[in-house]
């Protein structure tokens, strides 16, 4: 740790340093934040972004009295170690340290745990609100970016929070970035703002001017204030915050910190909400994150000297975009959809071959989902990209926009299963129970690349209505040698006349292979159902069940709602004689960890399937 650092153990400690201090400060809490990545993996070029910025909040505000509300969070490594948690920094999103994300349950310097995009201004308004009940002067701050201002659920926000009377501040982090480069009219509103310097100039003049106009009594001082907003807007053109009842002041620079400062000083005393328009450079003070940002979001352990990234070789999501290319290649009719995601959904190869049928709508998933139903009804096949965890803000859509109306869309669902390090606003548990229980749904869910290619091919153009492919973060894992791939709906493999038959489906399909060999030496002999298309289930794969003596399920995602219960419940429909088991994600939330530490502590890595198998069958 720096020097300067190594003496901050709280937010108040800043007071009592000199700007040339927070400036020698800032760059070390810089070098710490790369470091720590550098090892660990994780969210680097949001986080230096912001170094500036929430160095002068933290010297402003005083939480938790005042409240930060971050959106999404995983800009708030800078916060972290100015709230007493510095000296665990390195162990963020390891197994038993620190969340990527702000974190309740961590300290109440956090007051919300976030982790999805846009939630931010109905968070802090709420917690505004609350404090006003209470009679609890204290400040709300919520910090969000310009890309999560294309989220619909800002504007709902933005729309109620104009309306409270003070203490309330929104801050807009522009760095023109999303994860990927901001796209729509929002981005070009910001941009506009941003290149009008002359606007700010006159604001500030008029309203010194207006603001100094005498008063006298209140009818008169009613008439004034209109008068004065008139005379306002005729000067000078009003902003979309202003129109929704902010008081709006910038843009600043995020990176002078002694502006901030000044300038967070001058917003507490305004007695209205106030938006920020704050321009910060996401990546700043690390060459390659500048220069690549949207490369060094989210990121794997890397080399500081380099860049260079440790994690390397085909993954699931490369594979999907290779597969839909080569599927738009030869019919004009597919089309891709992602939400802010072009490079971790693997796109960026179909938006260079097909920019015309490539659509980046920004972080609304919402509308990706009834877009993609206009596109269908359209006559198009539309092929929406989008990480399991953010298809749980559409579900609304998903059955109304595109179930109900029996629908040519696909959904190609990244990230399914247990996703590691990003912890539990992240996982991907839920999208099978909440998919599966909305009528014209089919789901696939591949174990190989290979396999991806086929039941996407299948998803598209052999199912009729919505379909969905889901698949896990990062590369394929153990194939047995004599495991043959083959696109059925479900696969058969293992001993035939085995006593014990193990159900699964995906990723730990590798893992039940392995459990099945170790029980082997334990001359235990298994066969395993593989299920390739998991809803609706194939009746033969419940039939290959039904002569087995105890069968097992296993599955990544929650028990309940689950393929697992449903495949047990059709197999008892049956009259199935043999006992059954079914180890899934009970009620709960999976912390982060790495994805094999996960699979472990849920049961569901080969240790913990040739465990379960054992105990049961020989009860």
């Amino acid at each position: 740790m720096g020097k300067i650092l190594d003496c901050i153990e709280s937010p108040r400690d800043l007071r009592s340093l000199t700007m040339d201090e927070l400036n020698v400060l800032c760059r070390e809490i810089r070098q710490e934040i790369i470091r720590t990545v550098a090892k660990n993996g994780g969210h680097l070029a949001s986080n230096l972004g912001v170094v500036e910025l929430t160095v002068a909040l933290h010297y402003v505000f005083d939480v938790p009295f005042d409240n930060i509300v971050w959106d999404v969070g995983h800009q708030s490594y800078t916060h972290k170690i100015l709230t007493g948690r510095k000296k665990q920094l390195c162990t963020i999103r390891t197994q038993g340290g620190l969340s990527g994300y702000p974190n309740p349950k961590e300290s109440d310097c956090d007051p919300f745990h976030s982790g999805h995009s846009s939630t931010s201004i109905s968070v802090a308004l709420g917690l505004a609100n609350a404090k006003n009940l209470h009679n609890d002067p204290g400040h709300v701050v919520a910090v969000i970016g310009d890309g999560a201002l294309t989220g619909g659920l800002a504007y709902e926000g933005l729309n109620n929070a104009g309306r409270f009377p003070k203490n309330f501040i929104v801050i807009l982090n522009d760095n023109k970035m999303s994860i990927s480069k901001n796209v729509g009219s929002i981005a070009r509103y910001l941009a506009h703002i941003r290149t009008q310097p002359g606007y700010l100039k006159a604001k500030g003049t008029v309203e010194g001017i207006l603001d100094h106009l005498p008063v006298l009594g209140d009818p008169i001082s009613n008439v004034l204030q209109k008068s004065k907003t008139l005379l306002k807007q005729a000067l000078y053109k009003g902003t979309l915050f202003e129109d929704m009842g902010f008081a709006y002041y910038g843009p600043y620079d995020g990176h002078d910190v002694e502006q901030m400062i000044s300038v967070l000083q001058s917003a507490k005393e305004i007695n209205r909400p106030v938006l920020l328009h704050v321009i910060t450079a996401k990546g700043k003070g690390y060459t390659f994150a500048e220069k690549n940002p949207d490369a060094f979001h989210g990121v794997s352990c890397f080399d500081i000297k380099t860049g260079e990234s440790q994690a390397s070789g085909e993954n699931f999501s490369k594979v999907f975009g290779k597969s839909l290319s080569a599927m738009a290649k030869k019919d004009e009719r597919i089309c891709a959809i992602t939400a802010a995601m072009e490079s971790g959904t693997g796109l960026v190869g179909f938006h260079k071959a097909f920019p015309d049928r490539f659509f980046d709508v920004g972080i609304a998933e919402e509308h990706a989902v009834t877009f993609a139903g206009g596109l269908a009804a359209g006559g198009m096949l539309p092929v929406f990209a989008v990480y399991s965890s953010f298809l749980q803000r559409s579900i609304d859509q998903v059955i109304h926009d595109a179930a109900l109306q029996n629908l040519k869309v696909t959904f190609a669902i990244d990230r399914a299963g247990v996703v590691g390090e990003d912890g539990e606003t992240h996982q991907g548990l839920f999208d099978v129970s909440l998919l599966s229980a909305i009528p014209n749904m089919t789901i696939f869910s591949p174990a190989y690349h290979e396999e991806l290619e086929l039941l996407l091919h299948q998803a598209v153009y052999e199912c009729p209505g919505v379909t969905a492919v889901r698949y896990p973060r990062g590369g394929q894992l153990y194939q047995p040698k004599d495991f043959t791939i083959t696109g059925n709906s479900f696969d058969e493999y293992g001993d035939t006349e085995a006593p014990v038959v193990l159900v699964t489906y995906g990723r730990i399909f590798s893992m039940a292979c392995l459990a099945a060999k170790k029980l082997q030496k334990e001359g235990i002999s298994v066969r395993i159902i593989k299920l390739n298309r998991i809803h609706p289930v194939d009746p033969q794969a419940i039939n290959a069940c039904m002569n087995a003596r105890h069968t097992f399920f296993f599955e990544e995602g929650v028990r309940q709602g689950g393929v697992g219960e449903h495949f047990l419940y059709l197999m008892y429909q049956q009259n199935y004689a043999g006992k059954t088991t079914l180890q899934a994600v009970e009620n709960r939330f999976v912390k982060h960890a790495t994805m094999r530490q996960s699979l472990a502590e849920l049961g569901l890595d080969s240790e913990g399937m040739k465990n379960r198998i054992q105990t049961e069958y020989l009860k």
